[in-house]
């Protein structure tokens, strides 16, 4: 088994001329590729945080295809933010799956030349996402500014790290879920208008923001290197990765009394892997996905596995938390971007009031 692994930050202009060129090359070389190469060769176009997700996942898909077909499997891996992602794909970055943190990325692959159908999210179980995480807080250690829930990054003694919605996945589930929150708390007083009261909170929270980093790992580092922010907001298993990256002596994760749940789609992208000749191995491998083994590598990366069975071995890793979706507090990823993500929508104008 071979496979195209880039395991570094996504920070330097020459890691990014370097990416580019890569996937410069595989948009070139992949149409006059042999059919035999192409066939045993998969691409996985992802998002920068599931880096040693994957690579994980990609050597024991290998040795579960060479048992099962008795051929060897070269997957080349993609990463950066999600956003930039899924335009790369749909403006002709060829790749055979994508795996993205979001379900309008791929939502975007069936509007831009139909290279899924519309139905994407139905053709696996959980609406084609094998697995979850959930939004927590990382702060300093011995958390100074007590930052306990959502309503403590409105104060004004704290200051708030969080990705640009327009870029990150990360940054849309971070702004939803504030905004879930406070229409909660507004609903809860019995207050005339929840979503005017959600809209003044999310502004007085990105009044609190000092920058707004494209991604999550740049945000990431913000926090941790340049030492900005009192509390960073990412997923729970992005916060395992900065203690895999930094230790664990210098933060602390603390879970808020709402999120939203993060689920992380899988596609196959079917007229790339038609034209190829991969779609039996692009299949295989997202089913692998939800494998009892695919589970637990989810779980040993610290994503939460949709089979009961895996979560109850790791239950101890996952602490409870009061979670909402985007299609059950907001009627799916479609309004949602309609109404608050598109341009001059309402994350705009959150942005220009918090003078951002």
């Amino acid at each position: 088994m071979r496979a195209c692994l880039d395991h570094r930050p996504a920070l330097s202009i020459r890691r990014r001329f370097k990416r580019a060129c890569a996937m410069l090359w595989l948009a070139v070389a992949a149409p006059v590729a042999p059919l035999a190469w192409a066939q045993s060769t998969l691409v996985n176009v992802s998002f920068d945080v599931m880096r040693d997700f994957y690579a994980d996942v990609n050597t024991a898909f290998a040795r579960a295809w060479r048992e099962r077909a008795g051929t060897d499997v070269t997957i080349q891996m993609s990463h950066g933010g999600s956003k930039s992602q899924a335009r790369a794909v749909a403006d002709g970055f060829e790749a055979d799956v994508i795996t993205m943190n979001e379900a309008v990325d791929i939502d975007l692959l069936a509007q831009r030349g139909a290279l899924v159908p519309a139905h994407w999210s139905a053709r696996l179980p959980e609406r084609s996402a094998p697995f979850t995480s959930v939004t927590v807080f990382v702060v300093r250690k011995g958390n100074p500014k007590a930052v306990r829930d959502w309503s403590d990054l409105v104060r004004p003694d704290v200051q708030v790290l969080v990705p640009s919605a327009r870029t990150s996945g990360n940054g849309r589930y971070a702004y939803l879920t504030a905004w879930q929150y406070a229409a909660r708390q507004s609903a809860a007083a019995r207050e005339a208008d929840p979503a005017a009261a959600a809209e003044r909170f999310v502004t007085a929270l990105f009044r609190n923001v000092p920058a707004l980093d494209s991604d999550g790992p740049v945000a990431n580092l913000s926090f941790m290197r340049r030492g900005l922010g009192d509390v960073l907001v990412t997923f729970e298993n992005e916060a395992q990765l900065i203690a895999k990256e930094y230790g664990r002596g210098n933060f602390e994760v603390v879970y808020p009394s709402l999120s939203v749940v993060v689920e992380l789609p899988v596609a196959v992208v079917d007229k790339v892997a038609a034209r190829r000749g991969t779609r039996e191995l692009a299949q295989a491998y997202v089913d692998f996905l939800y494998s009892a083994q695919g589970q637990d590598i989810a779980a040993r990366n610290h994503l939460r596995p949709r089979s009961a069975g895996v979560l109850r071995q790791y239950v101890a890793q996952f602490p409870p938390i009061v979670s909402f979706t985007v299609d059950e507090s907001f009627g799916g990823w479609q309004r949602v971007q309609k109404a608050h993500f598109d341009d001059g929508g309402i994350y705009d104008r959150v942005l220009a009031a918090a003078g951002k």
